[in-house]
Formats: structure tokens, sequence, C-alpha cells
């Protein structure tokens, strides 16, 4: 049975580029629009479930084991029972804390390696950046596959070529399983993306960076119709 993907997945992502500030040195926490003030778990989690957001992707690559383990579990015990909580690249630390997955990059552990990690009922995502690694993705056992950049992106450093509207329409012809679009989606462009044959669109600084949050993720619901 195909997973049914949420309309909008939050990624909540600690790196300096994910704040909209990249010249700010970046704790483990969030930096507001305001870089006199931080945000922390607590609040992020609360104007996300106060939103609707039910998909929430914690990211995290220069944190450490521990502390992205804590993260986690706090934000577990944050959200609520129907929310899912992914971890990017740790499927170790989503299991120990108990998330509902893990999604994995082109070069994290091996996705059979993931799945006997993690068991059948756990889901696993996979990133995709091109017509081939779809058509690999679309035999793997992931249940759905992010697919992107979509659009320009400063978020990662190392950011592959985008794809665009017409690469997202490709690969929605290539496989059957959930896609998620991702890369430099906006309220502006969410709606598109949806109709080029996402199922659902990840949003990391179009949602973190903003300086009104609720207001954005509103921005987010109005074009989408629905966050969950």
């Amino acid at each position: 049975m195909l997973l049914a993907l949420p309309r909008f997945c939050a990624i909540i992502d600690r790196s300096p580029e994910a704040s909209g500030r990249p010249e700010l040195p970046l704790p483990f926490d969030f930096r507001s629009g305001h870089p006199e003030r931080s945000r922390g778990v607590d609040e992020i989690a609360r104007m996300l479930t106060g939103a609707g957001v039910r998909l929430i992707q914690v990211r995290a690559k220069q944190a450490t084991t521990q502390a992205l383990l804590d993260e986690t579990r706090q934000l577990l015990s944050l959200l609520p029972t129907d929310s899912l909580l992914i971890v990017n690249d740790r499927a170790d630390v989503a299991q120990l804390a108990g998330a509902a997955g893990v999604h994995l990059g082109q070069d994290d552990l091996p996705v059979d390696a993931a799945r006997a990690l993690l068991g059948p009922e756990k889901i696993i995502g996979w990133s995709t950046h091109n017509a081939a690694q779809v058509e690999a993705g679309d035999s793997l056992p992931v249940d759905y596959l992010a697919f992107g950049p979509i659009f320009a992106t400063a978020t990662k450093a190392d950011t592959e070529p985008v794809v665009g509207l017409a690469g997202l329409r490709e690969a929605r012809r290539l496989t059957r399983k959930p896609l998620m679009a991702i890369g430099g989606i906006t309220p502006a462009s969410a709606a598109a993306a949806i109709e080029a044959g996402a199922d659902s669109v990840a949003v990391i600084s179009g949602w973190m960076a903003a300086p009104d949050i609720p207001a954005r993720l509103e921005e987010f619901r109005r074009t989408l119709g629905r966050l969950d």
C-alpha cells in the first residue's frame, strides 16, 4: 500500500544557510528573522502543529549524534501523536528515538541496510536528482522519493543542478511511488509543483527564514489548500 504523504513537509534544518542568515553562526537552535533572538524547539513545534503541519523532518548535519538524538526525542515529546517525524540521514537515530522513519541521501546508508535496521513499518524516503535515480528508486524498498532541486536554492552548498517543473513532470512519469518536490519551494511556486505531479512539497528556508513563521505557513496553506 502506497504511503499517503501529507501535502507539506516542514524540514527543520540547523545549518546556517537554512536560517536565511548564512553569515551568522547557528547554534543548535533556531534563528528568527531577528538575529538577536533564537527560537527554541518548543516554539517551533508549537507553530508547526498549530498550522496543521503533520510531516516534519529534522536535519542537522553538523550536530553530534547525541545532540540529534536528544533533539529528536524532544520534538517527539512535543508533537501530536498523529505527527510524522522523519530524521534526515541517520537511520540509527530514527530507530533509537522512535521516530516515524528516516530520509536518506544518495551517499547515506544504503536503503536495504536502513530497511533491515528499521523494519517494514518505518518510513524511508530517498533523495533523487535525475531520471536515472528516480527509476532506480522505483524498485527500492522506500516509501517515497524526494526529487529536486525544483528551483534554485541556497540552503545546500553542494546542491545538484536545478531540474525545474519539466524535470518533475518526467519524474512523475517514471515512478508510481509518492513524490516529494524539494528545492526553492515558496508559497508562490508550491501549487505549480503539485500540478506538475508532486504529492508533497518539502520546504526549508521557505518557512524557516520567514520573520513571521505562522503567517508564512498560512500562505502555504492557502496555496496548497491544506498542509496535512
